[in-house]
């Protein structure tokens, strides 16, 4: 008799939970900005429960269809071709807000680079687990480097160079280190992660140091203190929010920060608003909330019936955490200024509705998986 398949009410409950109270920050760091900019105060939470419900909608179908599925070539394949399609047609596209990182359908907005983060992913699961399939080894060997390693890193490289041209260098490294995560799992050798490190540094500086706003954001990280008014400006009003909550916060809607000092306090900062209006304790929660999903996410991992399941759930999970540990990162001033979202927490349809389809897809895995040892 087949073992009834169950959903991981852990990783379903931690993930509406982060939305719920993403709805909540969202109406409570943009309250005030959407009543002045559109004559109503609750648009931007209405835009996202939009977004919301697509997600889940796209989740649920997702969490009932066998992710084996989407290992077939003709899923990954044009899922890969469209994803590259986007990301070229945004070029001839008018730009926002100085970038070509939108493809916008009306009022309707989408951005291809978070597309291409969970298409990385997915891509990096069916290919790995291919050549682990034809082959008598699970090891990356040197001699692989033209038939694995290569093939393996190929579109990936041209997806981040096509998300730098955006420009976008916050997404571009996220990716890199998804990916990077993925290849160390199945087995790439720390000494070839350490090689590609290597050559991506001069390229790093490059573009850094010839590009004069993300060089003022480097120099502003590292003294904010010496352009308050100018680059160092969100940093510090990031600051002064985490610090102004305290131990237990200011309370809900109180966040005096959010009230134009805060630049993109609804999207990139929403951390620095829930420090501030829930404190110490709502921050370490939310920080746990995301410890729970990598449990679970792990946990249907290791469990994963199959090599395919295995990646893809690393995968996801590396993609959410990684995002996260960003986010918190930067707005904890531990790392340059970026606009990198806090999954299902910070305003933006496209990576809220990625995050709830990856999230569906690693769902779906947890039905199938094992029990763990642990």
């Amino acid at each position: 008799m087949p073992r009834r398949l169950e959903n991981d009410r852990w990783l379903f409950g931690v993930t509406l939970a982060l939305c719920l109270l993403g709805a909540v920050m969202i109406y409570s760091a943009s309250a005030v900005t959407a009543d002045q900019q559109y004559g109503r105060s609750y648009i931007f939470l209405l835009r996202q429960a939009a977004w919301l419900l697509l997600g889940l909608l796209g989740m649920f179908a997702l969490m009932r269809m066998d992710y084996r599925r989407l290992r077939e070539p003709a899923v990954v394949y044009p899922t890969i071709f469209l994803v590259l399609l986007m990301l070229v047609g945004a070029f001839f596209l008018d730009k926002s807000h100085a970038t070509h990182r939108w493809i916008r359908f009306g009022p309707v907005g989408i951005q291809p680079s978070e597309l291409a983060k969970l298409a990385v992913v997915l891509y990096l699961a069916w290919f790995l687990d291919l050549k682990r399939r034809n082959s008598s080894s699970m090891e990356f060997r040197k001699e692989d480097f033209l038939h694995t390693i290569l093939p393996a890193a190929g579109p990936i490289l041209v997806c981040v160079v096509l998300i730098l041209l955006q420009p976008d260098l916050g997404t571009s490294v996220d990716i890199v280190l998804v990916a990077a995560a993925v290849l160390f799992v199945q087995g790439l050798s720390w000494k070839w992660l350490a090689a590609g490190g290597v050559a991506a540094l001069p390229i790093l500086y490059l573009l850094i140091a010839h590009v004069s706003y993300r060089q003022a954001r480097l120099m502003a990280f590292l003294d904010p203190g010496s352009d308050p008014q100018g680059a160092g400006f969100q940093l510090l009003q990031s600051l002064i929010a985490v610090g102004s909550g305290g131990f237990t916060g200011v309370g809900l809607m109180e966040s005096k920060q959010k009230l134009f000092y805060l630049p993109e306090a609804h999207t990139d900062f929403i951390y620095a608003v829930i420090c501030e209006e829930l404190g110490f304790l709502g921050a370490v929660i939310v920080i746990a909330l995301f410890g729970v999903y990598g449990w679970r996410g792990l946990r249907a991992a290791f469990g994963a019936p199959d090599g395919f399941g295995r990646l893809l759930a690393l995968g996801i999970t590396a993609m959410v955490l990684c995002q996260a540990l960003i986010n918190f990162a930067v707005v904890l001033g531990m790392v340059p200024t970026k606009g990198i979202p806090l999954p299902f927490v910070s305003y933006g349809g496209s990576s809220l509705l990625v995050m709830l389809l990856a999230t569906g897809v690693l769902l779906n895995i947890s039905q199938q998986a094992r029990e763990p040892a642990w």
